[in-house]
């Protein structure tokens, strides 16, 4: 009886000692925390990188329809040339020539928030939108028979996968785009002598 009670004693003594130790409570705490808070300065970096590159994408956008605007005359080789702008702008981020979309188109209107597409040009060469075709204008845009140009840039920005059960099977990239008006300078309408009718 003696040797149960003995035996039972021991027993929670080296119980309340485990218990009372701390020593490894830290190490615990810590890899449990370190994922965590690893995870979080990976988001934040990201989503201050994503912000960074919309700032891009607005600024690339708004810059290659201004230009446009500024000239009397549009060809092929202006057009291609507004690749070489996009990217000027876009540095330190590169676009790469397969995996971004830049349209130039345009719009002569014709009645608020209504205009016809004149012209059109992509990045490949090629006419995104037939011209002569009616094309839907944002509201604020209301002065009949003026020129618009409207450039709309998509750029894909890769992300971070920092996160159990992510993989490139499921979310790599999100396509950060803008489309940007601006009215003609010069003269009363912005003519593409050899621009492709469509693609």
């Amino acid at each position: 009886m003696r040797y149960h009670k003995a035996l039972l004693s021991l027993k929670l003594d080296t119980f309340s000692a485990f218990w009372r130790d701390r020593k490894g409570t830290g190490a615990i705490e810590f890899a449990i925390i370190a994922p965590l808070l690893i995870m979080t300065y990976i988001g934040c970096f990201e989503i201050s990188v994503g912000f960074n590159v919309s700032r891009k994408v607005s600024r690339a956008s708004s810059t290659v329809a201004d230009v446009l605007t500024q000239m009397g005359n549009v060809d092929k080789a202006s057009l291609d040339g507004m690749k070489a702008v996009a990217k000027s702008v876009m540095s330190p981020f590169e676009l790469n020539d397969q995996g971004y979309t830049l349209k130039m188109t345009g719009i002569k209107m014709t009645g608020p928030g209504v205009g016809v597409v004149s012209w059109s040009y992509d990045q490949a060469g090629t006419a995104p939108y037939q011209a002569g075709s009616s094309v839907k204008m944002p509201s604020d845009i209301s002065a009949v028979n003026t020129f618009i140009v409207r450039s709309e840039l998509v750029v894909p920005h890769e992300i971070l996968l920092f996160a159990p059960g992510l993989s490139k099977s499921t979310v790599n990239s999100i396509n950060i785009s803008n489309t940007s008006y601006f009215r003609q300078r010069i003269g009363s309408e912005i003519k593409c002598s050899d621009c492709p009718t469509f693609k």
